[in-house]
């Protein structure tokens, strides 16, 4: 059922007296006032901080039990959900943690299909579980097909979060996280691929990184859960190896051949390097798997350590 748009103004649709002149002034010029403008978005999104680490901890608590986390945009904000979703994979070997929802479907990804978002009949909603998380991305804060998502994840109970650049965003009151990347007008007037946009994927890959690493993922900065499907990230899991345990490459192709992914490999050698007796790759797996997957948490079963917290989930 297509509904019509209510007219309420946001402030990336209001005109840039900064940019007046875009179309006159030399092209030097032009990129600069964009550029200018560009370096206005780290600040807002500093703002969000704190309320985007809740939603972080939140949704690592919700992953934790069997939950989900739901994207909803339209549009730029549909799109760069779907990106951040579809690098998770890759990254951090998580598949199905985060599910990306764009309005218009699997073809509004490489087409415009703008009318999509004014659908609010929620046909996109029957994947919502009770145990999920549900995030709405609208710069605008007023997107319909937005507002049908959070409102059946509110009607099953479910934790919701709205990433946005309107201070008086519409969809407010559905969100229990409020994400308000206040970046303004845009240079090029109500483009919200600009600077809104780019908020947005900075917001996403803060949290969906910040997540990942909530959720074991890695071993410090390192991506041990990378997935070498290419001759290059092949490459590049040996260097991990060796940044993570020091070991020389061919020690650590030796270990990742043995164990099979880089993970166990960084437990495995890890282990070796603190004497612990009989560090198979066997016992290695074992050892994360009663670990949740944390390489510190299995090394320190290993060992015979007390097992090290990480810093508690918001439990709701």
């Amino acid at each position: 059922m297509k509904q019509t748009r209510i007219r309420v103004i946001s402030p990336t649709e209001e005109v840039n007296t900064r940019t007046h002149d875009l179309d006159i002034v030399p092209t030097l010029e032009l990129v600069r006032l964009i550029n200018a403008e560009d370096d206005r978005v780290p600040g807002a999104v500093a703002a969000v901080l704190p309320e985007l680490a809740a939603l972080v901890d939140v949704s690592a608590a919700r992953v934790e039990a069997g939950g989900r986390v739901h994207y909803y945009g339209a549009g730029t904000s549909g799109r760069l959900g779907v990106l951040d979703a579809a690098e998770l994979t890759p990254t951090f070997g998580s598949t199905g943690t985060v599910v990306a929802h764009q309005a218009g479907g699997a073809r509004a990804f490489v087409t415009a299909v703008e009318d999509a978002e004014d659908v609010m009949d929620g046909t996109d909603t029957d994947d919502i579980r009770s145990g999920d998380v549900v995030i709405g991305l609208a710069a605008s804060g007023r997107t319909p097909y937005v507002g049908a998502a959070l409102t059946a994840a509110r009607a099953l109970g479910v934790p919701t979060a709205l990433v946005t650049s309107n201070p008086s965003a519409p969809l407010a009151d559905l969100a229990d996280h409020l994400l308000v990347a206040d970046t303004g007008p845009e240079a090029l007037t109500g483009s919200t691929r600009l600077k809104a946009g780019s908020a947005q994927k900075l917001i996403l890959n803060t949290f969906s990184t910040a997540l990942m690493v909530r959720l074991g993922h890695t071993y410090g900065n390192l991506m041990v859960d990378l997935q070498a499907t290419n001759a290059k990230l092949r490459g590049r899991s040996l260097e991990v190896l060796g940044q993570a345990t020091g070991a020389d490459r061919g020690e650590a192709a030796e270990a990742l051949d043995a164990c099979g992914d880089i993970k166990t490999a960084v437990v495995y050698l890890l282990a070796r390097r603190s004497d612990v007796p009989a560090p198979s790759p066997e016992r290695c797996r074992a050892a994360l798997a009663d670990a949740g997957g944390y390489v510190r948490r299995a090394l320190a079963v290993l060992e015979g350590r007390p097992v090290p917290l990480v810093p508690p989930a918001k439990r709701t």
